[in-house]
Parts: C-alpha cells; structure tokens; sequence
C-alpha cells in the first residue's frame, strides 16, 4: 500500500494547491467537486483492483482453478 500512500499524498498536493490560488466562484467549486470525485473513484478502483477475488468487483476464481489444473500433473 504505499503507492496508494504517495497517491493520496500527490492528490492532496494538486488539490490544496488548486484551491489556495482560485477565487471562490461556482465555476471553481464545481470543478473541485469534479476533480474530488474523479480522484475518488480512481482511489477506489486501485483498492478495489488490488484484490481481485474479493469485493464489489470480483472474477470469478473457477476458470483459472480449471487451467492450474492440467499443470500440476
């Protein structure tokens, strides 16, 4: 996890360094909004990603069962 460490720590770098030099305006704050849930959602699928066998999106571990099995004869 500590590439996952390093990109939380790079993304609150870009984040805070958007919001210390950007007037308030609705414009501004929705594109905070956007890029807070753009990187949200890439956090999640890197979590997500680095188990493929459990969680919300899960491959199924039958096929890949049927192919090791041939190579351990």
């Amino acid at each position: 996890m500590p590439f996952l460490g390093v990109l939380v720590f790079w993304l609150t770098i870009i984040f805070m360094s958007f919001t210390l030099f950007a007037q308030p305006s609705p414009m501004v704050i929705g594109e905070l909004i956007v890029f807070a849930l753009s990187a949200t959602g890439a956090i999640y699928l890197i979590v997500e990603l680095s188990e493929p066998f459990g969680g919300l999106m899960q491959i199924p571990s039958e096929p890949l069962r049927n192919a090791l099995t041939p190579l351990g004869e």
